[in-house]
């Protein structure tokens, strides 16, 4: 048997290996240049880089457009993530209800996330013009004059967090409602002759048993919103006046188009850090909302 043992775990490491690897290589070799570039000025063409401490976290500091950005962030996290959760939330629902043609819908709302991003928001850029637009063009048959929602600063932010419900909905709704159909029918059975009404079930019985899976969902969401990035560059290009400038677009204009991957580097780090902590947070909160069985 030790013999065997012993084989079992040299099995293990041999497959092991190529990951291993692969993880040394394109991910945490990346994240330690990226940490040392932080501290440097580099140009990418200009010779090698040069160790100049912390002169670029100071700029990103001192600089107002850091917390502009930061504000462009956090507001397409406070539309974003209380929309798609509900959404999700209740569509996951209408996923499990026993409604005729609701295998067809699944299908359909899925679509999106088979669509590159790229390709969706060329799409959604042509819907939402402000001059010959589809959807200005169906508000106008109704009398409804349309705004401009890719050129207004008031609704840029908000088109972009429009268009990414529609290419996310699906996705997650998917997986809420394999957290739905992980719940025991027996429980429901329980509720329903005690005599439970439908909203109190899905109040005190459904949404406490799917909590875990919806904490996965929040988890996903808030970094996938810190790396915001696809939607916007096609889209707006950070446009209007700054209105749609987020982080991670901050960090490939620093360091592809101005060639300062010393400052880019700091940006990109601050954003681990900051992805990192409220990962924590949220880790720590979940004992207060999250029910497991």
């Amino acid at each position: 048997m030790s013999r065997m043992s012993k084989n079992y775990k040299h099995y293990i490491l041999i497959f092991l290996v190529p990951s291993v690897i692969g993880y040394l290589i394109f991910s945490l070799l990346p994240m330690l240049s990226a940490f040392y570039l932080s501290f440097t000025s580099w140009d990418i063409i200009g010779g090698a880089p040069e160790f100049i401490k912390l002169e670029n976290y100071i700029q990103i500091f001192k600089g107002e457009e850091f917390y502009r950005v930061m504000g462009n962030t956090f507001k397409f996290l406070i539309l974003y993530i209380p929309l798609i959760m509900i959404s999700s939330f209740g569509v996951a629902l209408l996923f499990d209800a026993k409604v005729k043609g609701v295998t067809g819908f699944r299908v359909l709302l899925f679509v999106p996330v088979l669509t590159s991003w790229v390709a969706g928001a060329i799409i959604w850029k042509t819907v939402l013009n402000g001059q010959y637009g589809l959807l200005n063009n169906v508000l106008a048959l109704v009398g409804i004059k349309g705004p401009g929602w890719l050129t207004d600063p008031k609704w840029s932010m908000v088109s972009i967090v429009l268009v990414s419900i529609w290419k996310d909905l699906g996705f997650f709704s998917l997986i809420i409602f394999g957290g739905l159909r992980g719940i025991d029918k027996t429980v429901y059975e329980a509720a329903k002759i005690d005599g439970a009404s439908s909203f109190q079930i899905l109040r005190k019985v459904t949404f406490p048993l799917v909590t875990p899976t919806l904490f996965f969902v929040l988890i996903t969401t808030m970094i996938n919103s810190f790396q915001l990035f696809p939607q916007v560059m096609v889209m707006t290009g950070g446009g209007p006046l700054g209105s749609t400038q987020v982080i991670v677009e901050r960090i490939y204009t620093y360091g592809f188009k101005y060639f300062n991957m010393g400052y880019a580097a700091a940006l990109s780090i601050i954003l681990l850090i900051m992805i990192v902590t409220i990962t924590i947070i949220q880790l720590v909160l979940q004992k207060k909302w999250v029910f497991y069985e």
